[in-house]
Protein backbone atom coordinates (compact mmCIF):
# COMPACT_ATOMS: atom_id res chain seq x y z
CA UNK A 1 0.00 0.00 0.00
CA UNK A 2 1.15 3.33 -1.10
CA UNK A 3 2.32 5.92 1.90
CA UNK A 4 -0.06 9.44 2.42
CA UNK A 5 2.04 12.29 1.14
CA UNK A 6 2.21 14.51 3.99
CA UNK A 7 3.95 17.97 5.00
CA UNK A 8 4.39 20.80 7.42
CA UNK A 9 2.60 24.45 6.61
CA UNK A 10 1.71 27.70 8.18
CA UNK A 11 -1.55 29.11 7.44
CA UNK A 12 -0.91 33.16 5.31
CA UNK A 13 -4.47 34.02 4.55
CA UNK A 14 -6.80 33.92 2.00
CA UNK A 15 -7.70 35.10 -1.47
CA UNK A 16 -9.25 34.10 -4.20
CA UNK A 17 -8.25 33.02 -7.80
CA UNK A 18 -10.44 32.27 -11.34
CA UNK A 19 -10.12 28.35 -12.53
CA UNK A 20 -9.53 27.50 -15.94
CA UNK A 21 -13.27 27.41 -16.65
CA UNK A 22 -13.49 30.85 -15.24
CA UNK A 23 -15.35 29.95 -11.94
CA UNK A 24 -13.96 31.81 -9.16
CA UNK A 25 -13.48 29.99 -5.71
CA UNK A 26 -11.61 31.30 -2.33
CA UNK A 27 -8.45 29.26 -1.29
CA UNK A 28 -6.41 29.28 1.88
CA UNK A 29 -2.19 30.30 1.30
CA UNK A 30 -0.19 27.66 2.77
CA UNK A 31 3.51 28.55 3.34
CA UNK A 32 4.64 24.73 3.09
CA UNK A 33 7.70 23.68 4.36
CA UNK A 34 10.47 23.60 3.51
CA UNK A 35 10.21 20.14 5.95
CA UNK A 36 13.10 18.31 6.61
CA UNK A 37 13.64 14.42 7.89
CA UNK A 38 14.61 14.18 11.36
CA UNK A 39 14.31 10.87 12.60
CA UNK A 40 12.83 7.45 11.08
CA UNK A 41 10.74 5.09 13.28
CA UNK A 42 10.73 1.39 12.32
CA UNK A 43 8.71 -1.86 13.12
CA UNK A 44 11.83 -3.63 14.29
CA UNK A 45 13.15 -0.55 16.34
CA UNK A 46 10.18 1.03 17.57
CA UNK A 47 7.08 -0.77 17.36
CA UNK A 48 5.57 1.56 13.91
CA UNK A 49 6.59 2.67 10.88
CA UNK A 50 6.72 6.92 10.84
CA UNK A 51 8.57 9.64 9.89
CA UNK A 52 9.39 12.36 11.47
CA UNK A 53 9.64 15.80 9.91
CA UNK A 54 10.78 19.37 11.39
CA UNK A 55 10.30 23.00 10.53
CA UNK A 56 11.58 26.51 11.68
CA UNK A 57 15.43 26.20 12.59
CA UNK A 58 15.76 26.28 16.03
CA UNK A 59 19.05 27.67 17.93
CA UNK A 60 21.23 25.52 20.00
CA UNK A 61 20.40 27.29 23.44
CA UNK A 62 16.89 26.80 23.27
CA UNK A 63 17.20 22.99 22.59
CA UNK A 64 17.37 20.42 26.09
CA UNK A 65 20.41 18.46 26.35
CA UNK A 66 18.18 15.22 24.85
CA UNK A 67 17.01 16.88 21.78
CA UNK A 68 20.51 18.39 21.05
CA UNK A 69 21.93 14.69 21.16
CA UNK A 70 19.42 13.45 18.97
CA UNK A 71 19.59 16.00 16.08
CA UNK A 72 23.33 15.64 16.20
CA UNK A 73 23.08 11.89 16.21
CA UNK A 74 20.40 12.05 13.03
CA UNK A 75 23.01 14.78 11.46
CA UNK A 76 20.97 17.13 10.77
CA UNK A 77 19.55 21.07 12.08
CA UNK A 78 17.63 21.58 14.62
CA UNK A 79 14.26 22.57 14.29
CA UNK A 80 11.47 24.59 16.89
CA UNK A 81 8.74 22.35 15.37
CA UNK A 82 8.89 18.52 14.99
CA UNK A 83 6.12 16.10 13.89
CA UNK A 84 5.41 12.69 13.24
CA UNK A 85 3.58 10.96 10.43
CA UNK A 86 2.47 7.35 10.20
CA UNK A 87 3.75 5.60 7.10
CA UNK A 88 2.92 1.74 5.62
CA UNK A 89 6.94 1.63 5.29
CA UNK A 90 10.33 3.62 4.97
CA UNK A 91 10.42 3.50 1.07
CA UNK A 92 12.15 6.72 -0.41
CA UNK A 93 13.02 8.22 3.09
CA UNK A 94 15.89 9.40 4.45
CA UNK A 95 17.68 11.60 6.83
CA UNK A 96 18.37 14.92 6.00
CA UNK A 97 16.28 14.53 2.95
CA UNK A 98 14.10 17.95 2.39
CA UNK A 99 10.53 17.86 1.62
CA UNK A 100 9.42 20.90 -0.43
CA UNK A 101 6.04 22.35 -1.45
CA UNK A 102 6.14 20.42 -4.85
CA UNK A 103 5.59 17.30 -2.89
CA UNK A 104 1.75 18.42 -4.02
CA UNK A 105 0.13 19.01 -7.32
CA UNK A 106 -2.58 21.13 -8.61
CA UNK A 107 -6.10 18.72 -7.85
CA UNK A 108 -4.74 16.94 -5.42
CA UNK A 109 -7.46 16.54 -2.41
CA UNK A 110 -5.88 16.58 0.65
CA UNK A 111 -6.93 16.72 4.38
CA UNK A 112 -5.71 19.50 6.48
CA UNK A 113 -5.68 19.71 10.04
CA UNK A 114 -4.64 22.31 12.79
CA UNK A 115 -5.88 23.89 16.28
CA UNK A 116 -9.13 26.08 15.73
CA UNK A 117 -9.16 29.79 16.97
CA UNK A 118 -9.54 30.15 20.86
CA UNK A 119 -12.76 31.15 21.69
CA UNK A 120 -13.02 31.53 25.93
CA UNK A 121 -15.76 30.76 27.88
CA UNK A 122 -18.61 30.35 25.73
CA UNK A 123 -22.72 30.19 26.05
CA UNK A 124 -24.73 27.41 24.84
CA UNK A 125 -25.90 30.01 22.52
CA UNK A 126 -22.81 30.77 20.71
CA UNK A 127 -21.07 26.82 21.64
CA UNK A 128 -23.84 24.50 20.92
CA UNK A 129 -26.46 27.21 18.74
CA UNK A 130 -29.41 26.82 21.23
CA UNK A 131 -32.04 29.35 20.78
CA UNK A 132 -32.47 31.97 22.51
CA UNK A 133 -35.67 33.37 24.68
CA UNK A 134 -38.49 35.88 23.95
CA UNK A 135 -37.38 39.48 24.56
CA UNK A 136 -40.48 40.97 25.63
CA UNK A 137 -43.21 40.42 28.29
CA UNK A 138 -41.05 40.42 31.05
CA UNK A 139 -38.97 37.35 29.94
CA UNK A 140 -35.68 37.33 32.03
CA UNK A 141 -34.30 33.82 29.69
CA UNK A 142 -33.36 35.88 26.88
CA UNK A 143 -29.37 33.91 26.65
CA UNK A 144 -29.58 31.51 29.81
CA UNK A 145 -29.58 27.89 29.34
CA UNK A 146 -32.59 27.20 31.03
CA UNK A 147 -33.56 24.44 33.11
CA UNK A 148 -30.57 21.88 32.82
CA UNK A 149 -31.73 18.96 35.53
CA UNK A 150 -34.81 16.73 35.62
CA UNK A 151 -37.11 16.20 38.30
CA UNK A 152 -37.74 12.30 37.77
CA UNK A 153 -34.47 11.73 37.91
CA UNK A 154 -32.94 14.23 40.32
CA UNK A 155 -29.84 14.87 38.92
CA UNK A 156 -27.77 16.85 35.78
CA UNK A 157 -28.02 13.95 33.11
CA UNK A 158 -24.11 13.34 32.14
CA UNK A 159 -23.47 14.65 28.28
CA UNK A 160 -25.97 17.69 29.32
CA UNK A 161 -24.85 20.70 26.71
CA UNK A 162 -23.64 23.44 28.49
CA UNK A 163 -21.91 26.59 28.38
CA UNK A 164 -17.82 25.38 28.04
CA UNK A 165 -14.54 26.29 27.14
CA UNK A 166 -15.02 26.68 23.15
CA UNK A 167 -12.65 26.20 20.14
CA UNK A 168 -8.64 25.48 20.80
CA UNK A 169 -9.16 22.08 19.83
CA UNK A 170 -7.43 19.73 17.30
CA UNK A 171 -9.75 20.20 14.10
CA UNK A 172 -9.76 18.50 10.77
CA UNK A 173 -11.25 19.84 7.26
CA UNK A 174 -11.58 17.06 4.74
CA UNK A 175 -11.05 16.71 1.09
CA UNK A 176 -10.04 20.11 0.03
CA UNK A 177 -8.75 20.68 -3.18
CA UNK A 178 -5.18 22.01 -4.20
CA UNK A 179 -6.14 24.74 -6.45
CA UNK A 180 -2.27 26.06 -7.17
CA UNK A 181 1.27 25.17 -6.36
CA UNK A 182 4.08 28.03 -6.24
CA UNK A 183 7.52 26.19 -6.18
CA UNK A 184 9.58 28.95 -6.16
CA UNK A 185 8.32 30.81 -2.28
CA UNK A 186 6.87 27.14 -1.74
CA UNK A 187 2.97 27.87 -1.55
CA UNK A 188 0.38 26.06 -1.91
CA UNK A 189 -3.34 27.00 -2.28
CA UNK A 190 -6.31 24.81 -1.04
CA UNK A 191 -9.96 25.46 -1.99
CA UNK A 192 -11.62 26.77 1.34
CA UNK A 193 -10.90 27.85 4.79
CA UNK A 194 -8.65 25.77 6.90
CA UNK A 195 -8.28 25.68 11.04
CA UNK A 196 -6.37 28.28 13.34
CA UNK A 197 -5.07 31.70 13.09
CA UNK A 198 -2.47 33.44 11.11
CA UNK A 199 0.57 31.49 11.43
CA UNK A 200 -0.66 28.61 12.84
CA UNK A 201 0.83 25.46 12.03
CA UNK A 202 -0.94 23.06 10.22
CA UNK A 203 -0.49 19.51 8.62
CA UNK A 204 -1.35 18.67 5.11
CA UNK A 205 -2.30 15.24 3.73
CA UNK A 206 -3.60 13.06 1.37
CA UNK A 207 -7.19 12.54 1.94
CA UNK A 208 -8.03 9.41 3.33
CA UNK A 209 -11.78 9.77 1.62
CA UNK A 210 -13.29 11.43 -1.39
CA UNK A 211 -12.12 11.65 -4.80
CA UNK A 212 -11.11 14.73 -7.20
CA UNK A 213 -12.60 17.93 -7.40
Amino acid sequence: MANRKFLLARKKGMTQIFREDGNVVPVTVLEAGPCTVTALRSLDRDGYAAVQLGMTPAREKHLAKPQKVAFEKAGVKPFRVLKEFRVENLDGFALGQEIKSDLFATGDVVDVIGHSKGRGFSGTIKAHNFQRGPESHGCMNVREPGSIASRRIGKLPPGKRMAKRYGGTRTTVKNLRIEGVDVERGLILVSGGVPGAPNGLLQILTAKTGGSK
